[in-house]
């Protein structure tokens, strides 16, 4: 187990020496490990180099390995947790704007079938909350993903259920030139000034915008959407919102949405494909039930 966590760590870190110190070890020590994993499987897990090290198809394999192992002792120390408090703990991740729509009712739904059900809220963007969905840090996440399916590979083992479409807007000052419109093409604001409220937005709009073939004018990024919507209001630009971000409403915007084909972030919750878990059952059902309301708005 030892060896597995350190490979975890030199996979997550990329070197020797990252990895020593996120384990309190000295880089002796972590190639020292490695070296002896090495040899118990007969083959190399890390190829180094002078730019760092990379796993081997090999290594990739124990990584994914060490993450299940690591999953079963989590759940196996929760497990033994509840048996000893008579309680149930589940931890949920999930992003801002989702788990402020979507989240809440479905809370309530969890308490009020599995009463005294002690429940922690961790706040991560998708590309932390799987992993640790994987790890078994979290019992389940609320996340997203844009274009395609969710990514597999290093998220092989996660039971993904859609919860909705979360199709994005362009919000304008309420006296743009293009106020007016039902829908418009990314193309018709090339000349537009843009204030953003992700980064992920930002890459995901500079995609389209490639498409569309222009270069877009990104003046601010934040990590917040209301403050982003408080830009444009203010006359710093345009942006680009998920529809479930929209509200609460600020006086002087106006919303249109982009013509097809449109950009769409995919909401849903992850969950270890082998979760027995009833509280994780009841808050998966729950939070479905609330996107299909969240959809009718």
């Amino acid at each position: 187990m030892q060896r597995l966590r350190v490979l975890r760590a030199v996979a997550e870190h990329g070197s020797f020496n990252q990895a020593a110190a996120a384990l309190r070890l000295t880089p002796s020590a972590v190639s020292q490990q490695m070296a002896a994993l090495e040899r118990s499987v007969g083959t190399e897990v890390v190829s180094r180099s002078t730019r760092g090290v990379t796993l081997t198809r090999a290594g990739e394999i124990m990584v994914r390995a060490a993450e299940s192992v690591a999953a079963e002792l989590e759940h196996a120390q929760r497990q033994v947790a509840r048996l000893s408090t008579g309680r149930t703990q589940i931890t949920v991740a999930t992003f801002t704007s989702g788990g402020r729509v979507l989240l809440p009712a479905a809370l309530t739904r969890l308490t009020t079938v599995h009463p005294g059900t002690v429940v922690h809220i961790r706040e991560s963007e998708p590309e932390e909350a799987l992993p640790l969905v994987r790890q078994g840090a979290v019992d389940l996440a609320l996340s997203y993903h844009f274009d395609g399916p969710l990514p597999t590979g290093p998220n092989a083992g996660l039971e993904w259920t859609p919860l909705l479409e979360d199709p994005l807007h362009v919000v304008l000052p309420q006296g743009h030139r293009l106020a007016g419109r039902d829908a418009l093409d990314l193309a018709e604001l090339a000349a537009e000034p843009w204030v953003l409220g992700c980064l992920k937005t930002e890459a995901y709009l500079r995609r389209y915008a490639e498409r569309a073939g222009f270069v877009p004018d990104v003046r601010g990024t934040t990590t917040d959407y209301f403050f982003a919507r408080s830009l444009v209001a203010a006359g710093m630009g345009i942006s680009l919102i998920p529809s479930i971000a929209l509200a609460p409403e600020i006086p002087g915007l106006c919303t249109v949405a982009i013509a097809q084909p449109r950009p769409i972030r995919h909401i849903g919750v992850a969950a270890l494909s082998r979760s027995d878990q009833p509280c994780v059952t009841t808050l998966v059902e729950a939070l479905r039930e609330q996107a299909i309301s969240t959809s009718a708005w």
